[in-house]
C-alpha cells in the first residue's frame, strides 16, 4: 500500500496527495471527492477501500486519518452540477477542487481510476492514475474513507428533510425503495435530475 508513495519520494516528490470520490452511481446527493497527504512511512491500520469496511471501521479509520494527515481536505459538485457537467466530469472536478484545499499544496497526485489523463489535462500536478487505486495505494484508500464517509454523513442529515427516501440507509443509491418512493412521492432538489429517476 506504500508502493506508489515510496517510488515517488524517491523520485523527490514530498507531499503526495491521494485522491478518490464517492457517490458517482447515485440517484440522489452530491458526489464528494477527498485529498489525503501522509507522512512518509507511515503505515495505518485498518486503512482500505472504504467498501470493504465496516461502517464503524471507516469512522475509526477516518479519525486516525485526520489525526496522521499533513493534510486533507474534502469537497463536492451539487446534482445541479453533475447535471450540466455529467458525472465523470463532477466527480473530477470535485476532485481537483479538494486537492487544491489542500494545506500544504500537493507536489503530485495519485488518482483513483484511469481517466484523469483525458478528462484533467488542465489540473496543476502532475498525476498518476492507479486502477483499483484504493486497494493498492495508502493515500487513495485514505481518500476513498474521507470521501464515503462525508457523503453517507451528508445524505443522513437530508434523510432528516426527506425520510421517505430511505436516505439513510440507501445514502442515495439506487435501491428498490428509492425508486419506489420516487414514483410516490416524485423528485426533490437533491434528486440529479440527468440520471433515469423512474423505471418500470
Amino acid at each position: 500500500m506504500l508502493t506508489h508513495e515510496a517510488r515517488l519520494r524517491a523520485d523527490g516528490y514530498e507531499h503526495i496527495a491521494g485522491l478518490d470520490e464517492a457517490g458517482r452511481g447515485c440517484l440522489a446527493g452530491p458526489v464528494v471527492a477527498a485529498a489525503v497527504i501522509l507522512p512518509p512511512g507511515l503505515e495505518l491500520e485498518r486503512i482500505d477501500d472504504s467498501k470493504a469496511l465496516s461502517e464503524q471501521k471507516r469512522l475509526d479509520a477516518r479519525a486516525a486519518i485526520e489525526e496522521r494527515a499533513v493534510a486533507a481536505a474534502v469537497a463536492r459538485c451539487s446534482p445541479r452540477e453533475i447535471d450540466a457537467l455529467n458525472i465523470l466530469q463532477a466527480a473530477l472536478k470535485a476532485m481537483r477542487r479538494a486537492a487544491a484545499d489542500c494545506q500544504p499544496p500537493p507536489d503530485f497526485v495519485l488518482v483513483d481510476g484511469n481517466q484523469w489523463e483525458r478528462d484533467l489535462v488542465e489540473a496543476p500536478w502532475p498525476y498518476e492514475t492507479v486502477v483499483k487505486g484504493d486497494a493498492k495505494s495508502q493515500s487513495i484508500a485514505a481518500a476513498s474513507i474521507l470521501a464515503k464517509t462525508e457523503r453517507d454523513a451528508l445524505m443522513r442529515r437530508l434523510h432528516d428533510q426527506h425520510p421517505e427516501y430511505g436516505w439513510e440507509a440507501n445514502v442515495g443509491y439506487a435501491t428498490q425503495g428509492h425508486y419506489d418512493a420516487l414514483r410516490e412521492h416524485g423528485t426533490t432538489p437533491h434528486h440529479r435530475q440527468s440520471f433515469t429517476l423512474f423505471r418500470d
